[in-house]
């Protein structure tokens, strides 16, 4: 028998809202980790130097349904990583919101110990302790594409650059039997992690410093634009015609200031909280890329719960991946108004045609085979 419970868990106590000012409550955590400056991965292994404004805390009741077959279950703490700031940030605000419904959900037999701001390493180490059997880390948030080194080429399509028109087009295919496919298989050529949701934190742009602003394509010739060391944004920089320049996350806003660097990309949220607008004041909204994400377990702490359990995860992971599309899109778009209101070129992009010719061949590289299929159902998926 399932009965309903309603609990409070905001409170000036935990965490201050996601978004000070634009009307979200986020869900409360109790992480311990200290909100401060990581040099971590978003969506391309990378993350944001979070400038936390002041936030209020709004109480408010949340609800949800206690499996109570899964609160009578023996009780387990899981251990999930971060390497975002919690607070302020797109990812963070949707780990938040499954923490609060598996603990909700599970009766308090399930405890998750989210931990931010990269306190258990970045992502390509957690990673690589997940994939060995350390057990330091049962969940993670990563990049969509941070799977691809390890086997799992199907998730290489997610990165090829103007796949996805819109963020509906990327949540029709999110919410898809093709995305539990690319979820799945991980899990399928025995990595030892198991895809859980996706996510999403906006459009990724270029943005260049003030006398270099970027219009189109020819725009690009022979600058200096620093990507993250993927092979697909690589050749795409290449392709655009601009030099990839492999300085770290952590570089760029100094490398911007004395111009050994031209330009970089980020999604929005992430330029305006590293404060690249201040270096980089021209943003061009290309959107190349999608900042998807994925959150996943390892098979041993899957294997670990009970079914009652695994059912409380599954059924906590669609309400975070629904609470990250509302969050995303109105976060993103606070921002936009706030770059323009502080007089930051924002450029727009009304015909990517020239944009997606020149990086056509990226798309034929990767998309062949068996995947060109798959990629193909992608496409179709667009409104």
């Amino acid at each position: 028998m399932r009965k309903k419970l309603f609990s409070a868990f905001m409170s000036a106590s935990i965490v201050a809202a996601m978004m000070s000012g634009c009307g979200l409550n986020a869900p409360a955590t109790t992480d311990s980790s200290q909100q401060t400056a990581q040099d971590n991965t978003g969506a391309d292994g990378e993350g944001t130097t979070e400038n936390t404004e002041n936030a209020t805390t709004t109480d408010t009741e949340s609800e949800y349904e206690v499996n109570e077959a899964a609160a009578a279950d023996p009780a387990v703490t899981l251990t999930m990583a971060e390497v975002n700031p919690l607070e302020g940030t797109i990812c963070g605000a949707m780990d938040m919101k499954f923490k609060e419904a598996v603990e909700a959900m599970s009766g308090g037999s399930i405890t998750i110990d989210l931990q931010g701001s990269g306190v258990l390493g970045v992502e390509a180490d957690i990673l690589d302790g997940m994939l060995g059997g350390t057990g330091s880390v049962d969940i993670c948030r990563i990049s969509a594409f941070a799977l691809n080194s390890y086997g799992c080429d199907k998730a290489t399509l997610l990165s090829l650059p103007y796949t996805f028109q819109d963020r509906d087009h990327f949540w029709t295919f999110a919410n898809s039997d093709l995305a539990q496919e690319f979820l799945n298989q991980s899990s399928e050529i025995g990595l030892g992690v198991k895809g859980l949701y996706y996510g999403e934190e906006g459009f990724r742009h270029f943005f260049t410093a003030e006398d270099k602003p970027i219009t189109s394509p020819a725009d690009m010739k022979d600058m200096k634009i620093r990507v993250s060391n993927d092979p697909v944004m690589t050749a795409m920089v290449e392709n655009l015609g601009a030099t990839p320049s492999p300085v770290s996350m952590a570089e760029i806003y100094p490398s911007l200031q004395n111009g050994t660097i031209d330009g970089a990309e980020q999604p929005t949220v992430n330029y305006q909280s590293n404060s690249f607008d201040e270096v980089g004041p021209n943003l061009t909204l290309d959107g190349h890329t999608l900042g998807a994400m994925m959150t996943i377990i390892s098979e041993e702490s899957w294997n670990n719960l009970t079914e009652n359990q695994q059912a409380v995860i599954v059924e906590a992971g669609k309400i975070a991946s629904n609470y990250c599309r509302e969050v995303s899109e109105q976060k993103e778009n606070e921002v936009l108004e706030q770059l323009k209101a502080d007089g930051r070129n924002i450029i727009e992009v009304t015909d990517k045609t020239e944009w997606q010719e020149a990086c056509k061949p990226i798309v034929e590289q990767y998309a062949t085979g068996d995947l060109a299929d798959l990629y193909q159902q992608i496409l179709d998926m667009a409104k």
